[in-house]
């Protein structure tokens, strides 16, 4: 009998005690959801609120049309297009599919990975850091007197590293050269030459940048460098001293009305929900995992270290937020631009001797900025009678960088087809919380 009252003692203790933690648990559960309530949740992104169905017009058959015919003629499995004019948002329709396995069609809320249209959203960052005093872009990258005078950077090979500024590492005029190809793809020859691990870091890939002789000096020679975009991203960490993503969305995404531009993840299961899924050509053949692992994947799934790309070509959009970003830099009258004029105006040079920053060709009609790798390929075009525009595909082709200017051509000719564009401004819906 003494016995059973003892166990009757020792379980209500312990019903006691659990129901004491609960309810610690739960008052320590709420006061970090109030401060979730208190810091605010981030909005609904624009590509969410809107639908194929909602750009749907009797004038626009033609154009869909067209656009279908060339996704076929070059295999493209999936795309999304956004039209602007004038800071109006007239058109937005996802065409194909965004995962052929599941016949999940494409539609506008779905994000691709835009390779080296990544580089405009870094050189806006970096335009921001320059307006608000934080750099100069004629600061020296390298160097005991440079941004980077980390004591890990220190050890330079060739002392011309040294005159590096901002400017040129946005220009593509830094003089680097590739002795191991394009070091952000063949990341297995870097980190050999480092004596480092795979997969390298942000660090690893400045590091190397210090250890290799310049093809010329800075300034005198251009040689388009994912390098150099890879470098500027350490910039922003060091200038802002935030993690490279954090600062962009925080800082530069969110305030221009973007909340669902991300890094990418390597592999599928890292993928965001409304992410595409991505397609080679049928003789694409695996490579090793970028991590360095025995593993042989497709360069698209994980063969390819695209988040390590940073502001080279690391980041995922829509079409329709990545207008958001153009209407920010245009110098449109119709809304307030997030950079200053002097600073667009750095960015499009019209001097053919002059190369532009961030964008890929600047002239005075055409401002065009273009990104491919395995799986994607992305353009962006603002062109005369205050028309922007943005095709991404899914899906690689056979000529490569070639199936952008592609796109430019026969998208191009496409619009022409349309008489008169629907008057609407998509950009007007008010996103929700």
């Amino acid at each position: 009998m003494r016995n059973s009252t003892k166990y009757i003692l020792v379980a209500a203790i312990t019903l006691f005690i659990a129901v004491v933690a609960v309810k610690l648990c739960t008052n320590i559960e709420g006061r970090d959801e109030d401060r979730m309530n208190d810091r605010g949740s981030s909005p609904t992104p624009l590509n969410h609120l809107l639908e194929n169905s909602m750009s749907d017009s009797p004038q626009t058959k033609r154009f869909d049309s067209a656009v279908l015919r060339f996704m076929r003629y070059w295999g493209i499995k999936g795309g999304s297009f956004a039209l602007m004019r004038n800071d109006s948002l007239l058109y937005a329709k996802g065409y194909g599919y965004s995962n052929i396995e599941d016949s999940t069609l494409c539609e506008v809320k779905n994000i691709f990975r835009v390779a080296s249209v990544s580089k405009l959203i870094t050189a806006v960052a970096i335009m921001h850091l320059h307006e608000t005093g934080q750099l100069s872009t004629q600061d020296f990258v390298f160097g005991e007197n440079g941004i980077l005078n980390d004591s890990l950077f220190l050890d330079i090979k060739d002392m011309n590293i040294k005159k590096i500024t901002v400017e040129h590492l946005l220009r593509h005029t830094s003089g680097f050269r590739n002795p191991h190809g394009d070091a952000a793809f063949n990341m297995e020859l870097v980190a050999k030459f480092l004596n480092r691990p795979l997969p390298l870091s942000m660090d690893d890939m400045t590091l190397y940048a210090t250890k290799i002789r310049l093809r010329a000096r800075p300034g005198e020679y251009y040689n388009y460098s994912n390098l150099g975009y890879i470098i500027l991203s350490k910039i922003i960490e060091k200038v802002s001293g935030m993690p490279y993503e954090t600062y962009m969305q925080d800082s530069i995404l969110a305030p221009i009305g973007c909340h669902d531009i991300h890094l990418a993840n390597n592999y599928s299961d890292g993928f965001r929900e409304n992410e595409v899924n991505y397609y080679e050509v049928k003789e694409a053949e695996p490579v090793p995992a970028f991590d360095g692992s025995d593993t042989l994947v497709m360069k698209s799934l994980g063969g390819n270290d695209v988040r390590g790309l940073y502001g080279a070509g690391g980041w995922v959009a829509s079409p329709v937020e990545l207008l958001k970003i153009v209407s920010s830099i245009n110098k449109c009258p119709v809304r307030d631009d997030f950079l200053s004029p002097e600073s667009i105006d750095f960015m499009t040079p019209y001097d053919k001797n002059s190369k532009p920053a961030g964008w890929a060709q600047t002239n005075s009609s055409t401002w065009l900025r273009t990104g491919t790798m395995a799986g994607t390929s992305a353009l962006i075009k603002v062109q005369k009678g205050g028309y922007s525009w943005v095709f991404i595909s899914n899906s690689s082709s056979w000529n490569g960088p070639g199936l952008a200017r592609q796109m430019n051509r026969e998208i191009s000719a496409a619009l022409k087809k349309v008489k008169k564009w629907p008057e609407v401004d998509y950009f007007a819906i008010s996103p929700t919380h």
